[in-house]
């Protein structure tokens, strides 16, 4: 449904070094920097698989109230990975690997704020 979204954060550098490590695990990287000498002033990346950035944070106003991002993930190994990412890089947690069954009986997912405050997940939908 969604091609892509984008949201401005607080600290741009801050943000961009916290999500290069957490978006790692779950195989996505940095597909396009926005310069301030190409848009006069915005500074943006975009996160994705190569190719197609999908998700970007760039300077501006931080969102309130905050917003909640799930990232998928092929394992629950990802999502395991993707947590240890996220508290390693200063992610606070909201909620550590497990089964979410009142979502479904295969909802594996972890929770962690971002340095805004949102809360981010990743989810495996996948038995085992």
């Amino acid at each position: 449904m969604l091609d892509h979204i984008g949201f401005g954060v607080a600290d741009y550098a801050r943000s961009r070094v916290f999500y290069v490590k957490v978006l790692a695990p779950l195989g996505y990287g940095v597909v396009m920097d926005i310069t301030k000498e190409m848009t006069g002033g915005y500074e943006g990346t975009g996160f994705g698989l190569p190719g197609k950035p999908d998700f970007w944070i760039g300077t501006g106003q931080p969102l309130q109230p905050c917003l909640h991002i799930a990232f998928a993930a092929k394992t629950r190994a990802e999502v395991d990975a993707f947590y240890r990412a996220a508290i390693e890089a200063g992610a606070k947690d909201n909620g550590a690997p497990g089964l979410r069954p009142h979502y479904h009986p295969n909802y594996y997912g972890a929770f962690v704020f971002d340095p805004d405050g949102h809360n981010i997940e990743a989810v495996c939908h996948l038995p085992e």
